[in-house]
């Protein structure tokens, strides 16, 4: 996500290269980012006045590493964050920053690689407006953003940050039945693909809502009805409710450690 971030935000001329630093432990992915990013500062570890007066600090570090990285921040004097950790809740967040500094966090996806990721945000207590302008700024560069209040966030990590998955899966078992069907692989593939890249373009241009879309896919007693009537006694709609259910418990869990 890290990486995501630097290349959405060179792309789109919110920073230049010589307006970001990046800070990698690993001197093997330090070397690869300083070669995929030319002229941006890549470091070993934060130093004192490595951040702008103007500007803060993304994290993207895994769950178990972030707060870790909060104290360490903190104790630089930083103050202003983004995390994007999943599932760290701001008040921990803020907990281990101290008070000086603002907290937002954020829960984008895995489209964001594309430019085309889902965000959703929200500041600590002490986050101002202008802080919530900055991160929203920064993760449009990867996409959308919207912004909640920290209670929905479980929610939005169940639905938009696990999303993709879900979607993937279901994008796997279309691919294997276009081959029991007698495709070969790559068509189903290519068919699979674009179904999904155009379905998502309706969804989001037609006006429509995907109730609506269905039942215009939908002939009385055609072929897309037979298929949807197993879908529905198979359970699927309730598979997907009871998914979305126990990944925003799981996110809530984390967050509390």
């Amino acid at each position: 996500m890290g990486s995501a971030l630097i290349g959405g935000l060179l792309r789109s001329g919110w920073a230049t290269p010589a307006e970001l630093s990046v800070v990698e432990y690993s001197g093997d992915q330090r070397a690869t980012l300083e070669a995929a990013f030319p002229g941006v500062t890549v470091l070993d570890q934060p130093s004192p006045g490595f951040v702008d007066a103007n500007g803060g600090v993304v994290v993207a570090v895994k769950p178990e590493q972030v707060e870790g990285v909060m104290t360490i921040l903190g104790a630089l004097g930083v103050e202003r964050v983004l995390s994007v950790a999943a599932g760290i809740s701001t008040m921990r967040l803020q907990t281990k920053l101290g008070t000086v500094g603002r907290v937002v966090r954020a829960m984008p996806n895995t489209a964001a690689l594309v430019g085309a990721g889902m965000s959703a945000i929200s500041g600590s207590d002490s986050a101002t407006s202008a802080d919530l302008d900055w991160a929203q700024e920064v993760l449009e560069a990867v996409g959308q953003v919207v912004r909640v209040p920290e209670r929905q966030m479980d929610a939005v990590t169940a639905i938009s940050g696990s999303g993709p998955a879900y979607l993937f899966l279901v994008a796997e078992a279309m691919i294997d039945a276009g081959v029991q069907a007698g495709l070969t692989r790559d068509q189903a593939a290519s068919l699979v693909t674009a179904t999904f890249t155009g379905a998502s373009k309706l969804m989001e241009e037609s006006g429509f809502s995907p109730v609506e879309l269905r039942a215009q896919v939908t002939s009385p007693a055609g072929v897309t009805a037979a298929g949807l009537r197993i879908l529905e006694l198979k359970n699927t709609r309730s598979a997907f409710i009871e998914a979305v259910q126990t990944a925003a418990e799981r996110s809530f869990q984390l967050g509390r450690g």
